[in-house]
């Protein structure tokens, strides 16, 4: 049975901008990459030390997630086992990959090996909150917003999730991009219908 879904809440983080439903809430300037992160993770005002034990696509991951739930999303309203995950990239983990096959050469680091999975961002994110329903994370050459409609919608009809964050997100070398959108089955007043055409047209907010 078919219902109605809702994006209630979007964060796109691409070319030092860190965007909240399609509003501009932090741009770093000329800073690179991770001291980007680190210095939205500042501005925001959180406070969570593993944060800083974290690779590098694991801090993008969590960083949009904190934004994407700020000010609107009651962890109380769902049962964790309702709240799922569904993530994509096209990397993979490749960028810690790269730096924990260089530590192969001397010593290998456990610190980095823990993240040479891409999922193990869904686990950060699950960690923080709690969430402890469906996760995935899929590998594709670009963001495929058919395909995370029809897969979270399927998991919305069929009752297994009440509350899904969904979306991209990429690290390599460097080069990130981060679009994370929050579903669920009640309107909001600043929400849009849950369609392959919104995600697009969010996603593209922040071209690269």
């Amino acid at each position: 049975m078919s219902t109605e879904r809702y994006i209630t809440s979007s964060c796109v983080i691409s070319k030092g901008i860190v965007t909240k439903n399609g509003q501009p809430v932090f741009e770093g300037g000329a800073l690179e990459p991770s001291d980007f992160l680190i210095s939205a993770y500042r501005h925001f005002g959180l406070q969570y030390p593993r944060f800083y034990k974290m690779d590098n696509i694991g801090k993008l991951g969590w960083l949009a997630n904190e934004v994407l739930l700020q000010d609107g999303f009651d962890k109380e309203k769902y049962p964790a086992k309702e709240v799922g995950i569904v993530l994509s990239n096209a990397s993979s983990s490749l960028d810690t990959d790269i730096k924990y096959y260089e530590t192969v050469k001397t010593i290998p680091s456990p610190a980095l090996f823990v993240y040479t999975l891409p999922n193990i961002v869904i686990g950060e994110i699950s960690i923080r909150y709690g969430f402890k329903g469906e996760n995935a994370f899929f590998i594709f050459d670009d963001f495929n917003a058919g395909f995370i409609e029809q897969y979270v919608s399927g998991l919305v009809n069929n009752n297994i999730l009440q509350a899904c964050i969904c979306g991209w997100v990429e690290w390599l070398e460097g080069n990130y991009k981060a679009a994370l959108f929050l579903v669920e089955k009640d309107k909001t007043k600043d929400s849009v219908t849950f369609t392959m055409e919104n995600l697009t047209k969010i996603y593209q907010l922040q071209n690269g």
